[in-house]
């Protein structure tokens, strides 16, 4: 039994898994919260690069949205986990699940950079006449690095192992 099969056999993983309803609900929320985070995510960043919610100021639209963020991220990953882990041994040799978690790493890598200079100093940028580089770098790798995962998450759908090539039988 390998890891995969033995994560994918707790209960209340199966019970998941085999729900005609628990696993379809769960997918809708994980996507809905992919669509509503990820929304807030465009609206900050597209702010942080000067691009719209001009009206408004940096501190403005990245603290107002940062709780909605938060909420909004934490079901996201939690209903991603018990998806996930409900159908380990489907997941486990998917090359575009596994570019989607190092892109959730690199997202982790991310926030420990650029939270501590940009998201929590955003008083700073606003009293700047222009916004900072680091803000826009910020901005924009965080865009690629979400689309990269909302896109690496599409395609885990499609993914086909290949079937093992038959073996000649020896005569």
């Amino acid at each position: 039994m390998t890891i995969s099969d033995s994560i994918q056999s707790i209960d209340f993983l199966t019970a998941i898994r085999e729900s005609a309803l628990v696993y379809p609900l769960l997918l809708g929320t994980h996507l809905a919260c992919i669509a509503f985070f990820g929304g807030m995510i465009l609206m900050t960043d597209l702010r942080l690069l000067g691009l719209s919610l001009k009206n408004l100021t940096i501190t403005e639209v990245v603290v107002g949205l940062r709780p909605w963020k938060r909420l909004g991220g934490v079901i996201m990953i939690t209903a991603g986990l018990l998806l996930g882990s409900s159908e380990a041994v489907k997941y486990a040799p998917n090359p575009y699940f596994w570019t989607k978690m190092a892109i959730l790493a690199l997202i982790g890598v991310h926030a420990l950079i650029f939270r501590p200079i940009v998201y929590n100093r955003t008083e700073e940028l606003d009293r700047s006449p222009v916004i900072p580089t680091k803000a826009k770098v910020a901005a924009s790798l965080s865009l690629v690095l979400w689309l990269g995962m909302i896109c690496m998450g599409r395609l885990i759908a499609y993914y086909e192992p290949r079937q093992a090539a038959p073996q000649a039988s020896l005569k």
